[in-house]
C-alpha cells in the first residue's frame, strides 16, 4: 500500500471526524426552533456539530479503516485505536495503532502499524519494514492543532464556518429509507466544480448518532475512484487519559529515522 495513500487516507480523514466528538452528547441533533419557523435542516444539524467542537477534551476508540480501489480490484482493513486529547486551546495530540490487517480475501493478520502527532512533527512507524518517517508539520513555536492540519486537505464538520462549507460543497440531509436503523443523521457532501477539493474527492458521506452526538461511519470517494470507510466504536469521551499514550521510543532493530523537514514558503 501507498504510503501517501496511508498517511493521507488515516490521518486526515479520522481528524475529519474527531472535531465533532464531545462527552455528555444526550440531546437530539435537531435544533430547537420555534414551530412557526421551517429551519434549513442541514444548517440545523451543523450548528449542533459547531457547538460541540468546543467540548472536546479527549477521545479513545477502537476504529475499523478500509481502503477499496475497484480499479486494482483490492481492498483493504485496518483495526486499531484511536487516541486524541487537548491539553490547551493550543496543544494537542494524536495517535493511531493500528493492529492488525486484512487483505482482500486473505485472513486477517497482526500488522503494527503507528501514527503520532505532537502538533509539529507526524511520526509514522512501520513494524513490518521496521522504518520511521518523521514528516514536520509546523514551526516549533507555531504548533499546528490536528484540526488545522486536516483542513489543508479534507473539510472539518463540525470545525469549518457553515458559510464555507456551503462554499465547497453541495450538502444534503438524506431521509432514510423504509427498513434503515432510525438513530442516525445522514449527511451527504457534494463537491462543488470550483471547489478547493475537487482534485481530491468527488464526496463525502457522515452517519452520526442521533443519541451520542458523534460519528458513527465515513465514506469519502476520490477523484480515482477510491472508496475510503471508516467506523468509530466503543468510543470514551472526555474520559481520563494517560498522558502517556502520545509517548514512544523507536523500537530497537529499526534503521535511523527518515527526517522530512518542513518545506520553507517562497517568497
Amino acid at each position: 500500500m501507498d504510503k501517501k495513500i496511508i498517511t493521507k487516507a488515516a490521518l486526515v480523514l479520522l481528524l475529519t471526524v474527531s472535531n465533532c466528538w464531545a462527552g455528555g452528547c444526550k440531546e437530539s441533533l435537531a435544533a430547537q426552533q420555534p414551530e412557526k419557523v421551517k429551519p434549513d435542516p442541514v444548517e440545523a444539524v451543523l450548528k449542533q456539530l459547531n457547538q460541540k467542537t468546543a467540548k472536546i477534551k479527549s477521545y479513545e476508540g477502537r476504529i475499523e479503516y478500509r481502503i477499496s480501489q475497484p480499479l486494482f480490484e483490492s481492498e483493504t482493513l485496518r483495526k486499531g485505536v484511536l487516541y486524541y486529547a487537548r491539553f490547551d486551546k493550543k496543544k494537542t495530540k494524536l495517535r493511531i495503532n493500528f493492529q492488525t490487517l486484512k487483505q482482500d480475501d486473505e485472513k486477517e493478520q497482526k500488522y503494527i502499524e503507528q501514527f503520532i502527532f505532537d502538533g509539529v512533527w507526524l511520526t509514522h512507524l512501520d513494524y513490518q519494514i521496521k522504518t520511521v518517517r518523521c514528516h514536520q508539520l509546523a514551526e516549533p513555536n507555531k504548533p499546528v492543532d490536528a484540526f488545522e492540519l486536516a483542513s489543508k486537505n479534507l473539510p472539518i464538520i463540525g470545525f469549518a464556518k457553515i458559510k464555507d462549507l456551503k462554499k465547497q460543497f453541495d450538502i444534503k440531509l438524506i431521509e432514510q429509507r423504509k427498513g434503515e436503523p432510525k438513530n442516525f443523521v445522514h449527511l451527504h457532501l457534494k463537491v462543488k466544480p470550483a471547489s478547493i477539493y475537487k482534485d481530491d474527492y468527488t464526496h463525502i458521506d457522515f452517519w452520526i448518532d442521533k443519541k451520542l452526538g458523534l460519528p458513527a461511519r465515513i465514506v469519502a470517494l476520490s477523484t480515482e475512484q477510491d472508496i475510503y470507510q471508516i467506523k468509530l466504536l466503543k468510543p470514551k469521551v472526555n474520559k481520563k487519559l494517560d498522558k502517556k499514550v502520545f509517548d514512544f521510543k523507536i523500537p530497537r532493530g529499526f534503521g535511523k529515522p527518515e527526517i522530512i523537514p518542513l518545506k520553507k514558503k517562497s517568497k
